[in-house]
């Protein structure tokens, strides 16, 4: 499931002024698709602003998300691969971001599954500031 979603949802780039900017960047494809509305974009970034980084997953790795009731219509996830890190709140370095839709409290939960597995392999987790191409990504994640 992550390989489909992740298909056609990834963007390399060398740099971004704000984690705002980013979270914006990663959220493009699911607004082009439908999939969620600006309303949710806007609530993402609230998120962290509320919260705080509890969306940086492990080290350099953010799944920004937001409730479904926020503007979601269906589930859905991005890749955005940042070649120099962007600060989030509290100096914390992001390079890798996987921005998440979910159009019900636990429509995603298949999809932070098979994450969660790319996440807990170190090996795997490593080579995710390496990919470059998203077909790299795609290989990495059927490994």
């Amino acid at each position: 499931m992550l390989k489909e979603q992740l298909t056609g949802n990834t963007k390399f780039i060398d740099s971004i002024d704000s984690w705002q900017d980013a979270i914006r960047l990663g959220a493009q494809p699911l607004l082009a698709q439908g999939i969620v509305e600006e309303t949710y974009v806007e609530a993402m970034i609230q998120n962290v602003l509320d919260n705080g980084n509890y969306i940086i997953l492990l080290p350099q790795v953010a799944m920004p998300h937001a409730r479904p009731e926020y503007g979601s219509k269906g589930v859905g996830m991005t890749f955005l691969h940042l070649e120099e890190p962007v600060m989030f709140p509290g100096e914390e370095p992001v390079k890798v971001l996987f921005t998440l839709s979910s159009d019900s409290p636990d429509g995603h939960l298949e999809l932070i599954a098979s994450l969660g597995e790319v996440l807990s392999d170190e090996e795997l987790y490593q080579k995710l500031f390496d990919v470059e191409t998203e077909q790299a990504l795609l290989d990495l994640i059927k490994e």
